[in-house]
């Protein structure tokens, strides 16, 4: 498999965070259908994101769970909705997206190193 190789410094302007949902629900516009999720970072704040992740969570499971997330993308606008974080996920044909997650004692808002 070949891989696109980027430098250090390239890794070092990517910002990523530790936060944790405080509110997940689906996102009616969506064409693929998605959650909007609402995720509290700490000292950053709270942003939101659009994800694809119905196939594996529901709204119930999402609540309250860590996530790790990239919070120096520019917002896109996506169905709608206004995503000013990618969060984190494998994909997988087998098992389909699952989120990348964070040890509960996490502080929202930690970087990623």
């Amino acid at each position: 498999m070949n891989f696109n190789e980027i430098s250090w410094e390239d890794f070092e302007k990517i910002d990523i965070r530790s936060g944790q949902i405080i509110n997940a629900e689906p996102n009616t516009k969506a064409k693929i259908p998605a959650y909007i999720l609402t995720i509290d970072f700490g000292e950053l704040g709270i942003k939101t994101s659009s994800a694809q992740l119905i196939e594996n969570y529901t709204t119930e499971d999402l609540i309250n769970k860590k996530v790790i997330a990239v919070v120096n993308f520019p917002v896109k606008i996506i169905a709608g909705i206004k995503s000013e974080v990618l969060v984190l996920a494998t994909v997988c044909n087998q098992l389909g997206t699952l989120l990348v997650s964070a040890d509960q004692k996490t502080i929202n808002g930690s970087k990623i190193k």
